[in-house]
């Protein structure tokens, strides 16, 4: 994440460009760090909190996790279509941050009250609501904030550096999240509930803030502000006929996946499988404080190769990584957890950094072939498919806990519930991680490529400008 304010040549126009000021790179990254926060604490905590804080059934809490996600198969590209479409004097993106922090807040919190519901269905369909509510506020939030990335820069360079502050604070969002919470909740037992919703509380007010520093430090080019908005039709057309945002879609996809898998089954493994319940705060700061201290390596490699060679060097260590947990015993202690932790936290400092990058190289891409923009509708279907996919695998998760016999804060679980502990921890994430790796030797946007597009579109941009009439 160096920057060190040299200007050096455009590869793709010749001439001379210099490094966004790092205040934006600052400005913009922070906003990462109340999604982090959330998302984060939602993916370690929220399955656990309803087993065994709550106390439903394990198939109980796949169905509210459901039913609260699959929502987002409907508003992620709704909202994604308004952003588009969205003029203020804020710009289209800007305003979404502003008015939509409030809400965001309140919704996070009311996810970690127990309400006085006796019936599980009657508990699964509070938190199924909730979730809906949450994930309708978080994507008001996230759609326009992400598609802020193309359109803050178009270098290719640039974008990784940018994605590379963003993701810097979002491993520290996720630091934060393992580490903290578990210091105002104590342990994940039914008598924590009020201290639980307390937890909510704060951490929906932290993670709100950030989005009005977004607001106040980033500007969106007006070149992209001025256009005229496209139709839904179009840009869901424009996606479908994109190769290279197909392939990073999937590639992303995938990647957050198994990041999802790993972290909705830590705490299991952790409390059940290696006995470190008391331990889990430092194994889990582990992995990250090692993805954010590799953040400038996977930057660097990315510049110096390609960022489809560093995804195939970095996620293939990590899905070795989650292959070597499906051998390591109780008997192993401490130690061997943390070493796989901080070795697993090279492979995740990569899946912040990498497919994330990839994605607005796609936009330019679709300028050129069609002529137009679609980025917010790009960004809705990328985090749209990754909630589809997530409503199926964190479910699919917690309903093999409660298939392999698991029992809520039982302090001894089954050997089979042991294995399923294990199947969903090791090599699940390992095979969707290799899934994605199938995916990047086959992108299809290099480098030069990319320089190629964005020449072309300039000389576009300089004859349509040469030959547009002058005012009298």
């Amino acid at each position: 994440m160096r920057d060190t304010g040299r200007v050096s040549q455009d590869p793709a126009t010749g001439d001379a460009k210099r490094p966004l000021p790092i205040s934006t790179k600052l400005g913009y990254g922070f906003g990462d760090l109340g999604f982090s926060i959330t998302n984060t604490i939602i993916a370690l905590f929220f399955s656990m909190f309803l087993t065994d804080v709550v106390g439903v059934r394990a198939k109980y809490a796949a169905i509210a996790v459901f039913l609260g996600r699959t929502w987002d198969y409907f508003n992620d590209p709704f909202v994604g279509y308004l952003s588009d479409r969205t003029r203020s004097r804020w710009g289209r993106r800007r305003p979404w941050l502003l008015f939509g922090a409030p809400p965001y807040a309140l919704a996070f919190a009311m996810m970690w009250w127990k309400p006085p519901i006796a019936s599980p269905i009657g508990l699964a369909a509070y938190y199924a609501v909730a979730y809906v509510l949450f994930d309708t506020a978080t994507t008001a939030l996230s759609t326009p904030y992400y598609a802020l990335t193309p359109e803050i820069t178009d270098d290719y360079d640039e974008r990784t550096s940018l994605v590379s502050y963003r993701m810097a604070f979002s491993i520290a969002g996720s630091l934060i999240a393992f580490t903290t919470p578990l210091m105002i909740i104590g342990s994940m037992r039914p008598e924590n509930s009020g201290r639980v919703f307390l937890m909510g509380i704060v951490y929906g007010v932290v993670a709100a803030a950030p989005m009005w520093v977004v607001f106040a430090k980033v500007r969106e080019r007006p070149g992209h502000v001025d256009e005229e908005p496209p139709s839904l039709k179009e840009s869901l057309k424009a996606a479908w006929k994109n190769a290279p945002f197909r392939f990073s879609a999937t590639i992303y996809l995938l990647t957050w996946v198994s990041i999802d898998i790993v972290l909705a089954s830590l705490l299991y493994f952790l409390k059940y499988r290696m006995n470190l319940e008391s331990k889990s705060d430092l194994v889990s700061g582990t992995i990250f404080v090692v993805a954010f201290l590799s953040l400038p390596a996977w930057e660097w490699i990315s510049r110096r190769w390609d960022k489809r060679v560093a995804f195939l060097v970095g996620i293939s260590f990590w899905a070795v990584i989650q292959i070597v947990l499906v051998m390591i015993a109780p008997s192993w202690g401490l130690t061997a957890a943390l070493v796989c932790a901080a070795l697993g936290g090279v492979g995740v400092g990569a899946a912040h950094v990498l497919p994330w990058a990839l994605i607005p190289d796609a936009v330019e891409w679709d300028e050129y072939h069609s002529g137009r923009r679609h980025e917010g509708m790009f960004y809705a279907l990328v985090s749209l498919a990754q909630k589809v996919a997530s409503s199926l695998a964190v479910p699919g998760a917690l309903l093999i806990l409660d298939a392999t016999g698991y029992v809520p804060n039982s302090p001894t679980q089954s050997a089979s519930a042991i294995n399923g502990i294990r199947l969903l921890f090791g090599p699940t994430p390992a095979v969707l991680l290799v899934l994605a790796l199938v995916c990047a030797w086959r992108y299809p946007l290099s480098r030069e490529e990319h320089a190629r597009i964005r020449a072309a579109l300039e000389a576009r941009k300089n004859a349509e400008r040469e030959a547009a009439p002058t005012a009298p």
